[in-house]
């Protein structure tokens, strides 16, 4: 089925210097260069299919003719794993024509409506008279048919957001009086995990919020939702302005970096789902953020607030703690949910204050260890990307309301 929301993304209208993602990203390179882990690569007669670029990743291809490559995707790790069947590739033809694309999947089936882009900035999905979706042996296949033009086209799961996509993104923020870039440390393949705190510049705030993306390589519409938040915070706005006379916002956009550039489906190059990992603290990637949360802790001058972790799935959801749990400030997320849905009202606000509460992820970890108020941001694999950042305004604008409705630490 065609996704119900079918609309063209534009990289360079969903949030400000995100054109700056820069084609270099796109361009041909060595496997090791791109950091894509192994390159693969099959060809016929018309057309070569390579997986060379940030998040490219296939298991394997196969020419069958001259118009058609089998395609076989895995997860990174052997099941169970999370079944986010990520893939990308790039089609280069030698000639213009159609080319047919076999999706066969290992594990889990097709989940993702292929999207394509020439310059990894444009985005549209694949109309739906080129996608045939079937079940072969329990599992769903994709059959899809792509028009090839003189030009490279990529075919990805999503859209691509890689890590200099955010440097890109980080440079136009950090111009901002109120905001500063900085290095949170690195990843276990040694890949920069960025930062950003924003405050009223020369202040000192007493209040922090953390807002992180981006533990789970292919749930990209969180991406697209984090980014127009944080704008919002820094917006010149007299509301954002006392929000950051008040608070400060600490931000970590990517922290699974090695993921996202080998397009796994899920886990860490560690072999964990980091999102799994929140009191073990095995990975560095997690032991990072336990550094930067402790460091807010124990500071005397310091009160951590708020917590949000912005990720993806099948349907727009909020995952929270119960409003039966003490949070420091009180029933804190009823409230910022409910201005939101009167600010949105012609959107349903799907919450889940249940979900997962025994799991050692994020939203469970952060309530258990500091006390306040904890959210998983979850939006839909493809929920109009429009209605994302419209959402994330909002969602940003009331929040900012809210937590100015609280009563100060003392």
């Amino acid at each position: 089925m065609l996704p119900r929301c079918f609309v063209r993304t534009d990289l360079s209208a969903v949030s400000m210097g995100i054109v700056a993602i820069a084609l270099a990203a796109f361009l041909p390179a060595p496997a090791q260069a791109a950091g894509a882990g192994d390159n693969i690569r099959c060809e016929t007669e018309n057309v070569t299919l390579d997986t060379a670029f940030p998040s490219g990743n296939v298991a394997s291809c196969k020419p069958s003719g001259s118009k058609r490559i089998d395609v076989t995707l895995a997860p990174e790790d052997k099941p169970p794993i999370n079944c986010s069947a990520w893939y990308a590739f790039r089609l280069t033809p030698r000639t213009a024509g159609k080319v047919t694309l076999i999706l066969n999947y290992e594990a889990c089936g097709h989940r993702y409506w292929p999207k394509t882009s020439t310059d990894g900035v444009n985005w549209d999905y694949l109309p739906k008279k080129f996608v045939k979706v079937e079940e072969v042996d329990g599992l769903k296949r994709a059959r899809i048919t792509v028009k090839l033009k003189n030009v490279p086209l990529f075919v990805s799961a999503q859209e691509i957001l890689p890590p200099s996509a955010y440097n890109a993104w980080l440079g136009q923020t950090a111009k901002s009086p109120a905001a500063e870039s900085w290095l949170l440390g690195k990843s276990a393949e040694g890949r920069d995990i960025p930062a950003l705190t924003i405050r009223k510049d020369g202040t000192q705030p007493l209040e922090q919020v953390v807002l992180i993306g981006r533990q789970h390589p292919p749930e990209v519409t969180g991406a697209l939702a984090i980014l127009p938040f944080v704008e919002t915070l820094l917006a010149d706005t007299p509301l954002a302005k006392r929000y950051r006379e008040r608070f400060e916002t600490i931000v970590v956009p990517i922290l699974n970096p090695d993921g996202v550039v080998r397009g796994h489906w899920r886990h860490s190059t560690g072999h964990i789902d980091l999102n799994r990992d929140w009191g073990p603290f095995t990975q560095p990637e997690t032991k990072l953020m336990k550094e930067l949360l402790d460091g807010i802790e124990e500071a005397p001058d310091k009160n951590l607030r708020l917590f949000v972790d912005f990720h993806s799935t099948k349907h727009d959801i909020f995952y929270t703690i119960p409003d039966s749990y003490q949070t420091t400030p009180p029933l804190f997320l009823k409230n910022w949910l409910g201005l939101l849905e009167q600010r949105l009202p012609d959107y349903q606000i799907d919450r889940d204050a249940g979900h997962n509460l025994g799991q050692p992820n994020s939203k469970n970890y952060v309530h258990k260890r500091y006390g306040v108020p904890t959210m998983t941001y979850e939006m839909g694999d493809e929920t109009d990307r429009r209605l994302v950042r419209k959402i994330a305004i909002a969602a940003a604008t009331t929040m900012m309301e809210t937590l100015l409705g609280t009563e100060a630490p003392r």
